[in-house]
């Protein structure tokens, strides 16, 4: 699912003024914040389409993606796998 963010609320969110400043700072932050923030911030967003030529920057979070595109537009993408590791419950 992708998601078009407000660039102020991610921006005061993350307490940056850029994406390049955002990327430095969630890579200082503990993983589970930085899902929590995003998941957050994608509670009030559709699902959009995003041409992936259009990108001009990312950041790569394990099952979050935030793309940068031409416009300066910024979208969220959250990837759900299937957790093959777990077992069901035995009752």
């Amino acid at each position: 699912m992708i998601t078009l963010l407000n660039k102020n609320s991610l921006y005061s969110t993350f307490g940056v003024n850029d994406f390049d400043s955002l990327e430095e700072v969630v890579s200082k932050m503990a993983p589970s914040m930085v899902e929590y923030y995003l998941s957050d911030l994608s509670v009030s967003g559709e699902a959009i389409y995003l041409n992936k030529r259009n990108i001009q920057n990312s950041i790569i979070l394990d099952e979050y993606s935030l793309f940068l595109d031409y416009n300066y537009d910024i979208y969220l993408e959250i990837i759900r796998g299937n957790n093959d590791l777990e077992t069901s419950s035995l009752w």
